[in-house]
């Protein structure tokens, strides 16, 4: 969910050319698969296109494809840090909700929504936009090579 909705954002704000999302899971048990039916639902009743979105796995290899890493619990995080290649960058790592105007703390999760109901999935459709649209808003901290 958060792929489709950061892409959404990148594109609104007219960086398409100049910042790739990509997103994975640390393990590589859906990869290949496209989204949950019910993330992708409560994408498309929000008015984005959920289709593109395959699985893939996190491995090292991103530390050097990408400026940011964003974890979204912390078992995700402990993965990508163990990954890095050094300890330089692990700097790249940071929790999602770090940057989320509403987030209790800068450590909080992005709650799975799996084994919930539809609600869950709205709630963090909604802490996934407000939280995108603040990265977004600081883009050029990580990103110095965007031209606004």
């Amino acid at each position: 969910m958060a792929h489709v909705v950061l892409q959404d954002r990148i594109d609104r704000a007219g960086l398409t050319d100049q910042v790739v999302v990509s997103s994975s899971g640390t393990g590589g048990w859906h990869r290949g698969e496209p989204m949950d039916r019910r993330a992708a639902t409560t994408l498309t009743d929000a008015g984005y296109d959920a289709t593109r979105h395959v699985a893939r796995t996190f491995s090292p290899d991103w530390y050097a494809e990408n400026d940011l890493l964003l974890a979204m619990d912390q078992s995700n995080y402990a993965d990508m840090i163990e990954q890095a290649p050094t300890v330089e960058a692990q700097q790249q790592v940071r929790m999602f909700r770090s940057f989320d105007p509403e987030a209790p703390s800068p450590d909080a999760e992005v709650p799975d929504p799996w084994y919930g109901g539809p609600e869950g999935f709205a709630e963090v459709l909604e802490m996934v936009e407000r939280t995108a649209d603040e990265i977004i808003e600081r883009l050029p901290e990580f990103a110095p090579g965007v031209r606004w």
